[in-house]
């Protein structure tokens, strides 16, 4: 294989990036995913019934593997790979291995070679799929977090994972977008958080988003057109 001769170009096309998208349950995660180009949910939990997507249930690692080589032979017109929740994806995972080890609990594994094993394979694997010329997207729960410093205590929104897991993912990210809300007039309005903060995980490589984005709270999908517009597509 021959060695690069040029500098690489900066990844400006939308449908190419790798976005987490978290928040609370029924804040329109799964709505707003549903609109990203020809995307395909890998579901690994219920909650899509009142969605027309297309879908794979996915209820094991074995399940969750071999839909990912199938998406990899590239044989389908999917862009867009979604991965709804990565929050019940990984207790999948850890039972593949609790099973290849033949024990019944992840922790029973010694000198926490179970976890290691789990996590190594959890990045090994969303690191090949976010290297496919598709979009990933990722869907987590939110949950709040205490932070203590010397000076002061907050909460932080994150998304629903913890230790090493958590890094996995939010490392690997173009985009981590945070559905929340506020109210406004008296109202109720959804805000889609880009920018990090102290009270949450956000974070916008391409710089290109706006650092706030507000929607109807039934009209999550309003999102979308936002976001691509940021990267200078046309409403879908």
């Amino acid at each position: 294989m021959a060695l690069p001769i040029k500098l690489s170009e900066k990844e400006r096309d939308f449908g190419k990036q790798i976005i987490l998208v978290y928040g609370r349950p029924k804040i329109g995660k799964s709505t707003l995913c549903s609109k990203f180009e020809k995307a395909l949910f890998l579901a690994t939990e219920p909650g899509l019934s009142q969605l027309e997507v297309f879908k794979v249930n996915v209820t094991s690692w074995k399940i969750f593997m071999d839909t990912c080589k199938e998406i990899a032979q590239g044989k389908h017109d999917f862009k867009t790979i979604i991965i709804d929740t990565i929050d019940n994806l990984i207790p999948l995972l850890q039972t593949f291995v609790e099973e290849q080890s033949e024990v019944d609990y992840i922790g029973d594994i010694p000198h926490g070679k179970g976890w290691f094993l789990a996590t190594q394979e959890l990045k090994r694997v969303l690191t090949k799929l976010a290297m496919l010329p598709y979009g990933l997207v990722l869907v987590s729960h939110s949950k709040q977090e205490e932070i203590e410093t010397k000076t002061k205590k907050y909460n932080r929104f994150t998304i629903d994972l913890s230790g090493k897991n958590q890094n996995a993912v939010l490392n690997l990210m173009d985009i981590i977008l945070f559905m929340d809300s506020e109210m406004k007039g008296g109202e109720e309005i959804g805000v889609m958080r880009t920018k990090p903060s102290l009270y949450w995980e956000a974070g916008d490589k391409s710089k290109l988003l706006p650092e706030a984005i507000e929607f109807p709270p039934d009209k999550p999908e309003i999102v979308y057109d936002v976001i691509k517009k940021s990267f200078g597509g046309k409403k879908k």
